[in-house]
């Protein structure tokens, strides 16, 4: 099955029990705040999205090497401290129904802010179709991946580019409890604004909790006219204990 075989599949499939009450939580947001909260700070939160215990069976899963494509260790290429791994196709449930429910509300997004920079790519509301023009460009490896910090690990800020096609906004979920079972390890979002001095944001999140934030750079309104912004994000320092995060990403990787 190809990748957007599966996520087709994904999409037609009508979610039972655990996985319907997520999709209906990603349907019931505010999405209209969102795109606010979006605009005017570069980021916004869904609330707690994943139960504790599909948080925990998320983190959990990092163990088992057969549902991933590769790992990455940090250091070795200059991106901080920790690592991480890239989900293989077909994705597990959770994260392919979070995929393909959270890019219709965001490739509208994706649109307006297009839109309002001059940019001219549009995103379909369908992701099966998006992730079809990504493998015919030659996209096809699934970018949703696992992230894990222990004590002093860190993530540099940077950009999740993997090529050509990009999809403007993805999703960051912490799986792990701040406070009990880590301490530090702050989601970072930096904005380079021209002729300006770069702007920081820190996002606060609570288990099962995502934010939601642009991939590279966004709008925003100045006095004469809308301009575009360089974004980059990452992990401040890990103080103690263990951080596992899920990353969203809607665009496949050469």
């Amino acid at each position: 099955m190809t990748p957007v075989m599966a996520a087709r599949e994904c999409a037609a499939c009508i979610p039972t029990g655990v996985s319907g009450a997520l999709a209906a939580r990603v349907a019931a947001l505010d999405w209209a705040a969102i795109a606010e909260e979006l605009q005017a700070h570069g980021c916004a939160t869904t609330g707690v999205l994943l139960a504790p215990a599909q948080c925990s069976a998320l983190a959990e899963s990092y163990a088992s090497d057969s549902l991933f494509r590769s790992r990455i260790v940090m250091a070795r290429h200059g991106f901080g401290r920790g690592e991480y791994k890239y989900f293989a196709y077909p994705l597990p449930e959770t994260i392919a129904l979070l995929r393909s429910a959270l890019y219709p509300p965001l490739s509208a997004i994706a649109n307006a802010w297009n839109e309002a920079m001059g940019i001219e790519p549009r995103y379909p509301g369908d992701h099966a179709i998006y992730l079809d023009r990504c493998y015919r460009v030659g996209q096809q490896r699934p970018t949703p991946l696992l992230l894990r910090y222990g004590p002093g690990d860190y993530n540099c800020l940077h950009q999740d580019l993997y090529g050509d096609l990009v999809f403007p906004l993805q999703v960051a979920f912490l799986l792990s409890r701040p406070g009990e079972d880590f301490t530090g390890g702050e989601f970072v979002l930096t904005e380079q604004r021209p002729r300006m001095q770069s702007r920081a944001e820190v996002v606060p999140l609570a288990q099962g909790e995502g934010v939601i934030f642009p991939v590279h750079h966004r709008p925003v309104r100045g006095t004469r006219g809308t301009y575009r912004v360089t974004m980059r994000h990452g992990v401040s320092r890990l103080r103690c204990g263990r951080r596992y995060t899920l990353g969203i990403i809607f665009h496949d990787a050469a």
